[in-house]
């Protein structure tokens, strides 16, 4: 069985399943050697990594050359986060959509906002468009990709999160999209609406407040993910050491 094809046998799993957020090869190969699945790189970690802020600072050449390392020294199923595509051409997306699949990547996340000064939404006819239009292109050239599209409705947040989320995903979902994303959505009560409102997987992101993965599946959610939780975790607990370090004088405390 093929990445795509293990890929999409997750999604029908009875268990919603965790994906491992990324963002180099010693990340992917942990997540790998500790149980997980399927692998998505985090946009956020990997800018961070490399110095920029998240929201497309970083090029997408940049973001090519961590994802042809990840996928060249592991086999698992490869999700990319393309924030807004890093074109605001449908054309321009596709191709970078298939420089991805030529590294074996088997799904994207596509997201409905942008960073400019600040970040916004984007038009909800216009997005939905540019979603029809990838997708359609993406048929054309045989091309096998999950489009996972995230809504920032819960993450800006919108004036009232859970309306404008039910606006959007119907629009989405006829546009071709194969999952729903909503970072930093929490409420029992918000993911049960979202998840009876469309027929497409919900897939939400780690969170303070977020419910138990075992209460997850009760509202039917179907892909969890990690965002830049571990990666920021990480670069935390490495200041403390590095400040302990130079209050010690000393490197008793690395062992």
């Amino acid at each position: 069985m093929n990445r795509y094809d293990r890929f999409l046998e997750l999604y029908e799993s009875e268990n919603p399943f965790l994906l491992g957020n990324v963002w180099d090869v010693s990340s992917a190969r942990i997540m790998a050697e500790s149980g997980f699945k399927a692998l998505g790189t985090s946009s956020a970690a990997i800018a961070h990594s490399l110095g920029y802020e998240d929201g497309e600072q970083m090029s997408f050449d940049e973001l090519l050359f961590m994802v042809e390392r990840i996928t060249r020294t592991t086999d698992f199923p490869l999700s990319v986060d393309i924030e807004g595509g890093f074109d605001r051409d449908p054309q321009e997306i596709v191709k970078h959509i298939e420089a991805l699949h030529r590294f074996g990547v088997v799904g994207i996340n596509l997201e409905d906002s942008v960073v400019t000064d600040r970040r916004s939404l984007l038009d909800m006819k216009s997005f939905s468009e540019i979603i029809k239009e990838i997708s359609s292109n993406l048929k054309s050239r045989k091309i096998k990709m999950f489009l996972n599209i995230r809504t920032d409705t819960y993450l800006l947040p919108a004036e009232n999160p859970l309306k404008e989320t039910l606006t959007r995903l119907p629009a989405y979902e006829e546009s071709g999209a194969d999952g729903i994303f909503i970072p930093c959505i929490t409420d029992e009560e918000d993911i049960a609406r979202v998840v009876r409102s469309t027929g497409l997987p919900v897939n939400v992101m780690c969170m303070p407040g977020l419910p138990s993965f075992y209460r997850l599946k009760e509202l039917g959610v179907k892909r969890i993910s990690m965002g830049n939780a571990i990666h920021q975790k990480l670069m935390e607990s490495m200041k403390g050491l590095c400040q302990t370090i130079q209050q010690e004088q000393s490197f008793q405390s690395l062992f």
